[in-house]
């Protein structure tokens, strides 16, 4: 090639940078006699000025270099650039991006704190929620973690922000009073239970009726929560399934209880249905069966039932109630640390089971508003299928009735508790865990690992994660969507909520 045309080469390619793609070759001519007389004027320009000889193309008129860019083909916006593929692995992709991250659940909710990956608030609401997320089915939520990671402060505060909301708040089981001075600031109310307290609650307590249900359909529904209460109560005292001839004895001491106390215009409580057990004439005789028969079966019953009257229950939950239930309170908690001191769960179970039969009967109002339930320290109800069966009818009404269940254990494996693979209690618990659409999972030991990850279907890295956690952070999984959330809390949040002062 000549060196002319090295150079005409050269001079083309290089007026092409400036000139628009026409298929005119005499447009194409023009543009570059145009550029060609806009170097020579702001050559000359610079000379007359004084400043020498400069590159005249850094000064092109304002014409050629419009603010907005060039329009049509030459502006470089018609996706023309083509570059190879490039391959590289997720972490050289995490330092090549890292202002990539999660965009969050919105900012519809509560705020709970900071996201640690996109550096921004994290707000939640289960029923804001509910139908805008797929996968989010539900509103109840698990809670693990270890001691001392701050997981019941996250449970306060999430309580007592949610008031502000206008939800409410309840706590059926309060194993070491902590929530007492939450629902005292609140302006709400603590009942405390246990020996030598005035407290009563009649777990037999009839709900006020909905308007929008029949009384002849709710009197059904009020017999059918008396028969899930006093079967929870027997196998949990007798640690067995119940026969269906003992079934039977329950069904015809209540039925006989329930019109005795209808006649004397008064609420059946426990002791009555314990005398009515005890007495195997009467109940044959209402039975209407061979004489004997029904009595007899229903000895262990009896015996079931009298620990509720005469053992260390007594006076609990066998008079009638001596605080009415207030629906517009917005916090109400059962003070259950008189109990369980012994290292027996079983007086603490059975008390529960009786304080939240209480409660949920003041629940079941479809009308109620939007309500949290909290099982705090529920990793002591895992052996007990009674009630399990009880909280599993609670998550499943949670929807029907505007309530989400929060419960809060220490260790997934604490769900493997409840009983062998494919036994009932096992069942349950696992059912409890599928049923909530939200997962926070605070710091675990190197040895439970396994089972979150199990139960959980974390993948690797978040596997790795919950092993390293610090205090107040936590894995959020809500609907298969993860967040690592740094939970904040105010001074007087922290005050209120300090587990630990005892220690310092």
């Amino acid at each position: 090639m000549s060196h002319r045309s090295a150079r005409r080469g050269r001079r083309a390619s290089a007026t092409a940078l400036f000139t628009p793609h026409t298929t005119d070759r005499a447009s194409r001519r023009a543009a570059r006699r145009q550029l060609a007389e806009a170097i020579a004027k702001a050559r000359s320009e610079a000379v007359a000025h004084g400043r020498g000889s400069i590159d005249a193309e850094t000064q092109m008129p304002a014409a050629l270099h419009p603010p907005g860019g060039r329009s049509g083909p030459a502006s470089a916006r018609g996706s023309r650039l083509k570059l190879p593929a490039h391959r590289m692995t997720t972490a050289v992709a995490a330092g090549a991006y890292p202002f990539l991250a999660e965009g969050g659940l919105g900012a519809e909710g509560i705020y709970i704190g900071r996201d640690v990956h996109a550096e921004a608030a994290f707000v939640f609401d289960p029923f804001a929620l509910y139908g805008k997320i797929e996968g989010f089915t539900n509103p109840n939520i698990l809670l693990a973690g270890v001691i001392g990671q701050g997981k019941s402060a996250l449970a306060k505060s999430f309580a007592l922000r949610s008031v502000a909301f206008g939800y409410r708040v309840y706590v059926p089981c309060d194993p070491k009073g902590e929530w007492t001075p939450v629902a005292e600031a609140l302006g709400g109310r603590s009942v405390a239970l246990g020996p030598g307290l005035s407290g009563r609650l009649n777990p037999l307590d009839a709900a006020p009726r909905p308007a929008s249900v029949s009384e002849a359909n709710w009197g059904g529904e009020i017999r059918k929560r008396r028969l899930l209460l006093l079967g929870s109560l027997a196998r949990t005292v007798l640690g067995r399934d119940l026969r269906p001839v003992e079934h039977t004895a329950l069904d015809i001491a209540l039925d006989t209880v329930v019109a005795h106390a209808a006649d004397a215009h008064r609420t059946p409580l426990l002791g009555d249905i314990a005398a009515a057990l005890n007495n195997p004439l009467a109940l044959d005789d209402a039975a209407g069966v061979m004489l004997g028969q029904l009595g007899d079966a229903a000895r262990d019953l009896a015996h079931a039932m009298r620990r509720l009257v005469h053992g260390d229950l007594a006076g609990m939950f066998d008079a009638p109630s001596t605080v009415a239930f207030d629906p517009t309170a917005p916090m109400l908690t059962i003070d259950l640390s008189r109990l369980g001191g012994s290292g027996d769960d079983t007086a603490l179970v059975l008390a529960m089971t009786c304080a939240s039969a209480w409660m949920e009967s003041a629940l079941s109002d479809p009308n109620g508003g939007r309500r949290w339930i909290v099982y705090d320290e529920a990793w002591r109800l895992m052996a007990h299928i009674g009630l399990l069966q009880r909280m599993q009818a609670q998550w499943k009404l949670s929807r029907g009735l505007g309530i989400a269940n929060l419960m809060i254990i220490h260790r997934l494996s604490d769900l493997l508790t409840a009983g062998d693979a494919g036994s009932q209690g096992r069942a349950l618990a696992e059912g409890l865990l599928a049923d909530c659409s939200t997962r926070i999972i605070y710091r675990q030991e190197t040895d439970q690992l396994h089972a979150a990850a199990s139960l959980l279907g974390l993948t690797s890295v978040e596997t790795g994660a919950i092993q390293h956690l610090i205090r107040g952070r936590g894995l959020w999984k809500v609907a298969g969507r993860s967040f690592v959330v740094q939970h904040l809390l105010h001074s007087l949040e922290f005050n209120l909520f300090d587990t630990d002062v005892r220690m310092r």
